[in-house]
């Protein structure tokens, strides 16, 4: 007879435990352990030799056995070159995020809040890829109606197969004008759950991809535990992996995530699949910000941009221009910086505001900006430019929102800091890129160059940068400095700028 076994899985690392702890002993998280049963089976399994049967021969007093070849492991001259030609998706933002378009045979997990848009961008992507290519959409949070009536809003396609039980019905009847490229888009649609029902499916429609909207609601009969555990989405990823790589399906998957903004389930779930993208943006905004975490094919830390609009989400040609205020009308306390993200460069506006505290301590507030650094730089203003900072609140925000938390952005918080205590108005055709030391000095940053031909492109016509780096010939002055106090003084042209206008005025 089975004989059941329980054990406790870190839902953060996937560690297994024989005893409930309130902290895992592998990564050290409280509360994380949950419970998991297993059957045991009674029947002993044989061996099928391999290391089992070589065991045995070296335990026989002596062993006379010659050294095994090897008879699968291959060198890399044995090993044959294949050119991966990747897929188009129809949205250059998310080709770009994921390395140059969709390879073939790829596990890809997508993440974000709920409401964010990941199950709208993903029916889009699989009506673009269904003009070339099968596609199997698989909802399990959502019933066949619910699709198509998202699919009727968005305009996706004329037809959208939707897989029953017994037969394949066509969905028509959509009510927004269609394309006529999209009529006839080899797009089919199954709700389900049961891992077994999908991979059945998969083996009998032949897609090229399939999409799992979402891998919690996926179970496996096999388990006792509940959809959504760490044993089930570990053990439905494991499956759907195996199907990728020997079947060649892409598998676009979508994954929950947790209060805290990661993806829910265990961090082996993020080590199993090829590329991890997160889908991040405010709910008051109306643009969407498509990450990369993990690519095995591509670099790290792109992004894409996105907007929500009511036909959808659609693709933000210029993202620069998202992020940049009005420059025709300049205000005190702004600056304007180029972030980079990944190998995309962004120019965006960043806004301070220093105003007398009256509180024993200041407040000090970041929004988009990392608030550590925040405080570094606000003592560097306080120690080596002279500025009464600890008398002071200091608020600090990135225009649209976008997270810009790489050192190059220093210079431009400090800026703008001392522009909003002098009620100065920054050079609007000046941006500033530069990391700012504990010494007060300006230091180097990466991908200078990228950095400058966006902001050319853009038209701007002067840069202050760090001193000791050679620049490219561009349409662009560059102003180098090595010290905070010199970038201030640049930075504010045409105005007198003395010790008195750094002194705190006690009567403002």
């Amino acid at each position: 007879m089975a004989k059941p076994k329980t054990f406790y899985v870190c839902n953060e690392c996937g560690a297994e435990s024989p005893q409930w702890f309130g902290k895992c002993p592998a990564c050290g998280t409280y509360n994380s352990l949950e419970e998991q049963i297993t059957i045991q089976s009674s029947v002993d399994v044989p061996s099928r030799g391999g290391v089992s049967s070589w065991q045995s021969t070296q335990t026989n007093g002596k062993s006379h056995a010659k050294p095994a070849k090897a008879r699968a492991s291959l060198t890399f001259d044995q090993i044959t070159d294949r050119q991966i030609a990747r897929w188009e998706s129809g949205y250059g933002e998310l080709d770009r995020v994921l390395g140059g378009g969709v390879v073939p045979g790829s596990m890809v997990l997508i993440g974000g809040d709920p409401g964010i848009g990941k199950s709208t961008l993903l029916l889009q992507v699989s009506n673009q890829l269904a003009q070339k290519y099968r596609i199997l959409y698989v909802t399990g949070e959502e019933s066949g109606q619910q699709v198509k009536l998202r699919a009727s809003r968005l305009g996706v396609s004329k037809s959208v197969n939707l897989v029953n039980e017994q037969k394949v019905t066509m969905v028509v009847d959509t009510t927004l004008p269609i394309d006529p490229d999209s009529i006839g888009a080899d797009l089919y649609v199954l709700p389900e759950t049961d891992l077994e029902e999908i991979l059945r499916e998969i083996d009998s429609l032949k897609p090229n991809v399939a999409v799992i909207d979402s891998i919690q609601t996926v179970f496996f009969p096999a388990l006792t535990s509940a959809p959504g555990s760490v044993a089930q989405v570990r053990e439905c990823t494991a499956a759907l992996m195996k199907v990728a790589k020997h079947e060649d399906v892409t598998m676009l998957i979508v994954g929950h995530v947790t209060k805290e903004g990661a993806i829910a389930g265990p961090k082996v779930l993020e080590h199993l699949v090829d590329t991890v993208l997160y889908f991040e943006g405010d709910r008051f905004a109306s643009h969407r910000l498509l990450r990369t975490v993990k690519n095995r094919f591509g670099a790290t830390h792109e992004i894409g941009i996105f907007e929500m609009v009511a036909e959808g989400l659609r693709e933000v040609a210029n993202p620069s221009e998202l992020f940049l205020g009005n420059r025709d009308d300049p205000a005190p306390g702004t600056a304007i910086v180029v972030a980079c993200e990944g190998t995309r460069p962004i120019v965006v506006e960043l806004q301070a505001l220093v105003s007398a505290t009256s509180y024993p301590s200041p407040r000090r507030a970041g929004t988009g900006v990392d608030y550590n650094r925040l405080v570094q730089i606000l003592a560097v203003l306080e120690k080596r430019v002279g500025i009464p900072m600890s008398k002071l609140d200091s608020y600090v925000a990135s225009a649209g929102g976008l997270n810009v938390e790489e050192p190059a952005v220093d210079l431009g918080i400090a800026i703008a800091i001392v522009a909003s205590f002098r009620d100065r108005i920054v050079d609007p055709g000046t941006v500033l890129i530069g990391e700012v030391g504990l010494g007060g000095q300006v230091r180097s940053v990466s991908q200078m160059e990228l950095r400058l031909k966006e902001a050319a492109k853009l038209g701007f016509k002067r840069a202050i940068v760090p001193k000791g780096t050679k620049f490219p010939d561009l349409n662009i002055e560059i102003l180098p400095v090595s010290k905070v106090i010199d970038a201030i003084i640049a930075a504010i042209p045409h105005q007198e700028l003395t010790t008195d206008d750094l002194e705190f005025d006690e009567d403002e």
